[in-house]
């Protein structure tokens, strides 16, 4: 009976089966060819995409050159709005379009359009979502400079966008315009670098030893972008942000538990710059930079750290130096206070990282 059942089953099944449709690989390809003067955009899409936004069944009728002569204007006006340029912050308006061209072999068709660009941008910012109604769908840009392949990125619903320095003087003033700030943000906004600094320079010292730290720092930074640059070692962003944080209280605690011995603080300045830069050369890779951008990047972010650094050493290591000689019981209250609240900032930021990544509610 069992069995009876079981077969009457599967033949339903098989009766009431549909055919699967089955959705094609959900890519477009964007070309960008920069040459002085314009920018050359190639787009390739296919024809399922294009087939279902212009509401042509079957889609395929799209791969007739014929027939797809006469979508020209609906395919301009398709992708028209979806795919917006920008070069050095101004945008780009097409000055021609070419006629498409059916793609038969990649199921697909191939349309070019004309950028005029004045002068030698510094910076290309590309901003898409070809198919919206897709949300698995992927675009890979492709990046010319003149002949030459500068960068290779994908983009998705998660991203959408694109920023690009160009290898021109302009192209390098770009990246540190942009990176040289964002450095100096990170000592005076980051909580992590105001207690590492804090914690270093509780115990005072002469401006040569102050000096020290910072270049203990700078030292570790280095080291990190050469490992990351040379591809010889690269940390996972997991177990480099919970290190920061214990870097904290160890430089707490060691600040309590000195007795007079060897100052160890440049060598915990060169790790915790060792382990900030892999911090930082971890996050930049993650942002599609043409490798000549991502070297300058680096130099960039690092020179406004260490500018930030040196002016907060200054400040606060005189002003430590001056309490120090006024009441050095109240510059001893000041280094236990201070190196507590350190510890306790450290122990916050490793269970928020460790624990908590998404943010403690």
């Amino acid at each position: 009976m069992q069995r009876f059942v079981l077969a009457a089953a599967l033949a339903a099944l098989f009766v009431h089966a549909t055919p699967a449709s089955a959705h094609p690989v959900p890519f477009s390809y964007l070309d960008l060819h920069l040459q002085p003067g314009s920018l050359d955009l190639s787009i390739v899409v296919h024809m399922f995409d294009v087939g279902h936004d212009l509401q042509v069944d079957p889609a395929d009728r799209l791969l007739d050159g014929v027939f797809l002569a006469t979508k020209q204007d609906a395919l301009v006006a398709l992708l028209a709005p979806r795919i917006h340029l920008t070069a050095d912050g101004k945008a780009l308006a097409p000055a021609s379009w070419s006629a498409a061209e059916p793609l038969p072999e990649r199921q697909s068709m191939r349309i070019r359009a004309r950028y005029d660009v004045a002068g030698a941008p510094g910076t290309y910012t590309l901003d898409t979502r070809m198919f919206p109604y897709d949300t698995a769908h992927q675009t890979f840009v492709n990046v010319y400079e003149g002949d030459l392949l500068t960068l290779q990125a994908i983009l998705d619903i998660g991203k959408t966008r694109l920023d690009y320095y160009s290898g021109s003087r302009e192209g390098v003033a770009a990246v540190a315009r942009r990176f040289f700030p964002a450095g100096l943000r990170h000592v005076w906004l980051g909580l992590d670098h105001v207690m590492f600094l804090l914690g270093v320079l509780l115990l005072g010292g002469a401006i040569r030893q102050l000096a020290s730290l910072a270049v203990g720092f700078a030292a570790g930074n280095v080291a990190a972008f050469v490992f990351i640059l040379l591809s010889l070692l690269r940390p996972a962003p997991r177990l480099i942000e919970p290190a920061i944080a214990l870097s904290l209280v160890y430089i707490g605690a060691d600040n309590l538990m000195v007795r007079g011995g060897r100052d160890m603080r440049v060598w915990i300045a060169a790790a915790f710059g060792l382990i900030h830069g892999f911090w930082f050369a971890n996050g930049l890779r993650e942002m599609d930079l043409p490798a000549r951008a991502f070297a300058w990047s680096l130099a960039s972010f690092d020179m406004g750290v260490e500018v930030a650094q040196i002016l907060t050493i200054l400040t606060l290591g005189v002003g430590i130096a001056w309490l120090k000689r006024r009441s050095p019981d109240a510059a001893r209250r000041l280094a236990y206070v201070g190196s507590a609240v350190v510890i306790v900032a450290g122990i916050y930021l490793f269970v928020q990282r460790v624990f908590f990544p998404g943010g403690i509610v």
